[in-house]
């Protein structure tokens, strides 16, 4: 495949060395330098990009795929609240795009097991749930988007939660959230050179139920982005993960 980078910063580069390994050709990178210079012809005899830009690039970026024709690979979060106009382009355009919180088939699979535990968690009010997240210091929003996913999955599951609530912490002596019943916490912090941390955990007077992801490089985001990119090749429409391993 030849792709295309649109972010070629640390997980720009991860998908760099995987996809050479694989003997893909890289054929053009966006960065900080080329930004401004990126225009759908940028994309001509592109068979797929791979977007890990910045919240404030990736709905530009996706949109000029689109105008390309070209599929593209959307692993850059904090721009949902424009999905609903996103996704409407992509289907009414007939266009190709797989979108993901989180690459990792690791992380997916620690989705389902999420979605369950939620599910059977459900009928055991006297167990509160909260979730932690922990990512380097350079992530920019808060809460990661893969712990905003968990969190929406326990709410479809769990009938006592009805929204999140988010907080950034800055240290270990920062006062206890206060949070309303029907509230599920999500507590972030920003630590050094930390890949990507998250767990769930249900607490109750009794004991304690906690499931945890620890990413160790961020080559598991980058293998399931070029997964992605070899599967969508002659598909369209819009797709997750899920679809994709069929989870």
């Amino acid at each position: 495949m030849k792709i295309a980078l649109l972010g070629y910063g640390k997980m720009g580069k991860a998908v760099e060395k995987i996809a050479l390994a694989k003997n893909h050709e890289i054929v053009y990178k966006v960065n900080l330098e080329n930004a401004m210079n990126f225009m759908p012809i940028s994309l001509q005899n592109v068979d797929v990009a791979i977007d890990f830009s910045m919240p404030s690039a990736a709905v530009d970026n996706i949109l000029k795929c689109f105008e390309s024709r070209v599929p593209i690979i959307v692993g850059t979060t904090g721009w949902y609240d424009q999905f609903d106009e996103i996704k409407h382009k992509c289907i009414n355009q007939e266009q190709a795009m797989v979108y993901s919180t989180n690459f990792s088939i690791g992380v997916n699979i620690f989705y389902k097991i999420n979605k369950i535990l939620a599910r059977m968690m459900n009928d055991h009010p006297d167990y509160d749930v909260m979730i932690e997240e922990i990512h380097h210091t350079e992530k920019k929003d808060y809460p990661s988007g893969t712990a905003i996913s968990l969190a929406k999955q326990i709410i479809e599951e769990n009938k006592n939660k009805k929204e999140f609530k988010g907080r950034l912490l800055f240290n270990e002596n920062m006062p206890a959230q206060s949070i309303k019943p029907n509230e599920l916490l999500i507590e972030s912090r920003r630590l050094g050179d930390v890949t990507g941390d998250h767990t769930v955990k249900y607490e109750s007077l009794i004991d304690e139920i906690s499931i945890t992801h620890k990413a160790k490089s961020r080559y598991g985001f980058a293998k399931g982005a070029l997964l992605a990119a070899e599967w969508i090749q002659g598909k369209k429409g819009i797709y997750t993960m899920e679809d994709i391993l069929n989870l």
